[in-house]
């Protein structure tokens, strides 16, 4: 399948965003990714690689989605509840789980202006649909919406399979010596231009 085009104000968003990181790569760490800041690494995760494991349990009332990845827990209520008011914005959005038969059914709207999917942020609306085929699998089923980002809506399906393998800790920030590097890097690019420009007047 291939994703729906682009709107233009997107493609603008884009495009601007691509420039200020070409022009600007780590003026300071705000420049630099959710992910690459162990931050957050958002939902949907929908890549293969590496720490994608979940764990996934549930009580009466709420279920819960551990990510090896950053070790989010993702915590869904299933209680019928309405969302947060629109000026609560979360990282992840506020997502709210029902059954509909066999599949549980999680809707999350509420993303904050700083979330990052594909170029959608605070207006990224998402449903996914978690449904047991097999003993082992379950089918991952998620339709993404945003009109400031896509013509119109898609989605996605992906079978996750169950497995013995342990969920290991991802401890991100402990040794996370890349992202003063970078910084650094800037700061000596920075140095050297100005130099430049001071010796060619």
């Amino acid at each position: 399948g291939r994703l729906p085009p682009l709107t233009p104000e997107a493609r603008q968003r884009l495009t601007a965003a691509a420039e200020h990181r070409r022009l600007i790569p780590a003026d300071n760490p705000e420049d630099r990714g959710l992910g690459e800041r162990c931050v957050n690494f958002g939902v949907p995760k929908l890549g293969a690689g590496y720490n994608n494991y979940y764990q996934i349990f549930q009580t009466a009332t709420h279920v819960v989605f551990l990510s090896e990845m950053a070790h989010d827990a993702r915590i869904i209520p299933l209680d019928g509840r309405p969302h947060l008011p629109d000026s609560v914005r979360l990282w992840n959005g506020d997502p709210r789980g029902r059954w509909e038969g066999d599949t549980l059914v999680v809707e999350s709207t509420n993303f904050s202006t700083q979330s990052e999917f594909r170029g959608a942020r605070e207006r990224l609306h998402l449903v996914e649909r978690f449904t047991r085929v097999r003993p082992d699998t379950l089918n991952y089923e998620v339709t993404v919406t945003d009109a400031t980002t896509w013509t119109k809506p898609w989605t996605a399906m992906i079978p996750l399979k169950s497995t013995t393998d342990a969920i290991y800790e991802y401890a991100c920030h402990e040794g996370n010596h890349s992202l003063g590097g970078i910084l650094k890097g800037h700061r000596t690019v920075e140095r050297a231009s100005s130099t430049s420009s001071s010796g060619s007047r």
